[in-house]
């Protein structure tokens, strides 16, 4: 697949189908011993939050808004819980295009990084934190 950091060579912005793949390259680069520990997070690329997510989340615009880990996070879960629904990470794709044309960053380096920083939230890591770890972390 072609990588999609190129932002001169597109007629028409990235689709959902292309940062889904980018999402699963980003996955597959993640170390296995985090991934062994995602488990059943499901990640969904949508174009925006929906109104009750942005409303939650106190956003002014649905640009505001990157990528959102929902669900309960691995620091509160017991083994005696049941699961009511699915842990998911969404990627919103129209922030994210917008955010690549603006910084002009590589796409697949923002894709992988709102990733990470979501599973950061699954495992009950605070944006403080993951901050810290990624300032530490040099990306391929």
């Amino acid at each position: 697949m072609a990588h999609l950091h190129n932002i001169g060579r597109y007629t028409t912005p990235p689709e959902l189908s292309d940062l889904e793949a980018q999402a699963r390259e980003a996955y597959a680069t993640i170390p296995t011993e985090l991934r062994n520990y995602v488990g059943n997070v499901v990640i969904q690329v949508t174009d925006f939050p929906d109104d009750e997510t942005l409303e939650l989340m106190e956003c002014e615009s649905p640009f505001d808004l990157l990528g959102l880990y929902r669900g309960i996070d691995l620091s509160q879960k017991s083994v005696l819980d049941s699961p009511d629904d699915l842990d998911m990470i969404f990627l919103y794709r129209r922030p994210i295009l917008d955010y690549w044309c603006e910084t002009g960053e590589d796409l697949v380096h923002i894709v992988r990084h709102v990733l990470i920083h979501e599973i950061g939230h699954h495992f009950g890591l605070s944006d403080d934190d993951m901050e810290r770890i990624e300032q530490n972390e040099a990306y391929p």
